[in-house]
């Protein structure tokens, strides 16, 4: 039986303390989604797999991304009950026979000093986790590797305008001062 907490979130069972094990569990909880309440749904890429990658530690959270025909997402397992309490309907209790949602009510939490928005979910085999999509519309790629490129691509974007925006911002900040310098002067 999963632990329970004073906030009522459910933690990852004990036998999935160790990382392969959690990998394991995920991706079996979700070919069961798939084999049974999204079985008939027609948006479902069946090309793509599940499959977990990248899976790391960030302070007490092990954080994966998961693939599936219906979502690339980051997913966050808490080591222990994170500051949030849960909203009304989303015990364990509440949520054991509940339908799947591909994502649950919205919650923040920080992480690594910064405030983070994800969607809470919950199964009886996984605890409580949260979910932060990266793309729900799976229909365009042709097999798993298209999409994990796709994504490689947008982090690549996203450290290049980051590192762009660091070498602007100096000379940004200059140009600020002396147009605000020669104001006061001519002024």
């Amino acid at each position: 039986m999963p632990a329970k907490t004073d906030s009522a979130w459910q933690l990852c069972p004990p036998k999935l303390a160790r990382d392969e094990a959690l990998v394991a569990e995920v991706v079996a909880v979700h070919e069961a989604i798939l084999n049974g309440p999204l079985g008939q749904d027609p948006t479902l890429n069946l090309a793509l797999p599940i499959e977990s990658r990248a899976l790391r530690r960030i302070e007490d959270w092990r954080v994966l991304l998961l693939l599936t025909p219906w979502m690339l997402a980051r997913l966050l397992f808490p080591d222990r009950s994170p500051v949030p309490s849960l909203p009304a309907g989303w015990s364990a209790e509440e949520r054991a026979d509940a339908d799947y949602l591909v994502l649950g009510p919205r919650v923040g939490v920080a992480l690594l000093g910064q405030p983070q928005q994800a969607h809470l979910n919950h199964h009886p085999r996984l605890g409580h986790y949260l979910t932060q999509p990266i793309c729900l519309d799976m229909q365009s790629y042709r097999d798993a590797e298209s999409v994990f490129e796709d994504w490689n691509q947008v982090i690549r974007t996203r450290d290049e305008n980051m590192e762009k925006a660091r070498r602007d911002c100096p000379l940004q900040k200059e140009i600020s001062r002396r147009e605000l310098f020669r104001g006061l002067r001519n002024g």
